[in-house]
């Protein structure tokens, strides 16, 4: 039985957790965790809504995340466990609040403009 289906966002990643009752096993797209995130850093954030809710051994997580690169779709991973963490029990707002996992990073890329080689940078100058 499937518990709910929420949606997690960072950057242009779009990712949607499905929660079940089992033994603590994250599959995504699916492979299982360690083998779509093989980076340590990324494999503890995707982890971290369940480590601080204590979680791990209670629930299967299945995620099917679109878009981005690998550190944004951990974020949208991360981001979509947490809330499905939440729908589950409103009890792990204050601990999944106090990690900041509830909060949307609206940081993205910002446009390439007309006349400069990048959103920033400029095309080399030269006087002569």
């Amino acid at each position: 039985m499937v518990h709910n289906i929420t949606v997690g966002r960072r950057k242009t990643a779009v990712a949607r957790a499905f929660l079940t009752p089992g033994s603590g096993n994250i599959t995504v797209n699916g492979k299982d965790v360690t083998t779509y995130f093989p980076i340590d850093t990324l494999l503890e954030e995707v982890r971290l809504p369940m480590t601080v809710t204590e979680t791990n051994e209670r629930y299967d997580v299945h995620v099917r995340v679109r878009g981005g690169g690998t550190h944004g779709q951990a974020g949208a991973v991360k981001m979509s466990i947490a809330r499905a963490l939440l729908a589950v029990d409103e009890e792990f707002r204050p601990k999944l609040r106090s990690y900041s996992l509830l909060t949307r990073d609206s940081r993205m890329v910002e446009r390439k403009k007309y006349g400069q080689k990048k959103a920033r940078k400029r095309f080399q100058f030269s006087k002569r």
